[in-house]
């Protein structure tokens, strides 16, 4: 299909007209197309050289408006580091309608209703970043939004500096947020937060749809969503720097990628955001600010849902619910097959043994992917080898347990555990190339963001320990 042919749909139109702003994007000067990701666009049924097409960027651009779509903003509110903000919603992104089940957005489009005297804006650098992890974490086999392609120009922006402003269309299969029920929940509209409830049903857990006690149950499929979210964020290394309530989404989706990181050298209470003074959205917070911002959304779905019931699922997430889903992804990660109750010290005490011995986070579970029972490797990626010692003695008795072959288990380690993620300093590079026009690097980045698991000696340099003046470093939300 080509986007000439392309037709979209807007059902969230369908709701009432305080969801949304009508608003036209606002064109950038001198467009440029930076990378097409062909890949997103096979979701949408386009045609894989669309990006050769100038439609491409004058859609991006917001110049050119396919069939059926009428362009709007969203409202929502939101919990930002836990004060509650009344007056958020969609202020530099512009959705232009869905198609085969994906929501497309225009992100860095203009002005909106919701903008706050912003400009509407965005960077090429936080562009580009949000452009490649979103791909990556995808890749990862992480619940995520999807991003099809990213244009630059001569349009100038003041952030810390003056830069140019570019536009990501970002793809989600809902930009449905915890905050947005929250806006209609604190103002007290509650038959508008049924609608909201009736459109997430619909878009987001059709099975329910005739079911009697579908708004309890679509509550405990969130929550549900979230703990395996947080759990594969956590297992993977992944800190999202910004948990508030509307950057929650209401299908368990990695959304809104703004201060994010994949962590260096293993830190549990690692801040990516440095505007995070009190580190309320570390990385070792995250399960428990995902507790929070639920508990967030309980209380917003009161008007529908028995406060107690939804109590009782509150109180098993944190029971059972994201513990067990986080030990399920480190058995995983560990090669364990056979469950044993044993298990969970085993792992908590491997967090505790990471912290200590200095080492980075995916290189050490990917050289533990071939661990054969020789501790020299292993000795060789840390800094504190009597430590890691006693823990892999500790292993090296479990893994007797285990039914399958050294080499089966190690197969499917190899699977579990990446050889490459986009650390900060390699997505910092592409954006200094890119500033100076070369964008040969995002495409670098993306063909490594698509083979994560893969071996790719061409890329060797990209699959060990960060460089020391790079780990660990904090970003600002515009980044």
């Amino acid at each position: 299909m080509t986007l000439n042919n392309i037709a979209l749909q807007t059902p969230y139109l369908s709701l009432d007209g305080e969801f949304y702003d009508l608003t036209d994007p606002t064109p950038l000067d001198d467009p440029y197309l930076i990378s097409f990701n062909p890949e997103a666009a096979k979701l949408i049924d386009l045609d894989g050289n669309s990006g050769e097409d100038p439609n491409f960027i004058a859609m991006l651009n917001g110049t050119f408006i396919p069939k059926g779509s009428r362009t709007f903003a969203m409202c929502y509110a939101g919990h930002q580091f836990g004060n509650y903000n009344h007056w958020l919603g969609d202020g530099r992104t512009i959705n232009l309608g869905s198609v085969q089940g994906w929501n497309l957005q225009l992100k860095g489009s203009g002005e909106t209703l919701y903008s706050r005297m912003a400009d509407g804006r965005a960077a090429v650098r936080s562009s580009i970043r949000e452009y490649l992890m979103s791909e990556s974490m995808h890749h990862l086999g992480i619940p995520t939004t999807r991003a099809l392609g990213i244009i630059g120009s001569k349009t100038k922006i003041v952030r810390n500096k003056l830069e140019q402003a570019a536009v990501v269309m970002r793809m989600s299969t809902s930009w449905v947020r915890f905050g947005t029920f929250e806006y209609f929940y604190y103002s007290g509209k509650h038959d508008k937060l049924e609608m909201l409830a009736q459109y997430v049903i619909g878009e987001s857990y059709p099975h329910l749809i005739d079911d009697e006690d579908r708004f309890f149950k679509m509550f405990c499929e969130v929550v549900d969503r979230t703990a395996t979210l947080i759990a594969q964020w956590q297992a993977i290394g992944f800190n999202h720097g910004v948990m508030n309530t509307d950057n929650m989404s209401i299908e368990g989706l990695t959304i809104d990628y703004g201060p994010f990181a994949m962590m260096d050298d293993f830190r549990y209470g690692y801040v990516c955001n440095h505007t995070d003074r009190a580190g309320r959205y570390a990385y070792g917070e995250q399960p428990n600010v995902s507790f929070w911002n639920l508990t967030m959304l309980s209380k917003a779905l009161t008007p529908l849902i028995d406060k107690e019931r939804m109590q009782k699922k509150l109180d098993d997430f944190g029971a059972f619910v994201y513990p067990n889903a986080y030990v399920d992804v480190m058995r995983e990660k560990l090669g364990l097959v056979v469950k044993l109750d044993d298990d969970v010290e085993l792992i908590t005490d491997l967090v505790v043994a990471l912290h200590d011995v200095y080492v980075d986070h995916t290189l050490f579970f990917r050289t533990l992917s071939r661990y054969d029972g020789d501790r020299s490797p292993m000795y060789d990626i840390v800094m504190e080898p009597v430590i890691l010692d006693k823990w892999l003695i500790r292993y090296d008795d479990r893994l007797t347990y285990e039914t399958r072959t050294p080499e089966q288990r190690q197969e499917s380690m190899l699977k579990s555990n990446p050889k490459y993620v986009l650390k900060n300093y390699m997505i910092q590079e592409a954006i200094v190339m890119a500033e100076n026009g070369d964008y040969s690097m995002v495409d670098t980045l993306m063909h490594i963001a698509t083979h994560p698991y893969d071996e790719l000696p061409e890329f060797e340099r990209f699959a060990g320990d960060t460089p020391e003046e790079y780990k660990n470093l904090g970003l600002s939300c515009s980044s």
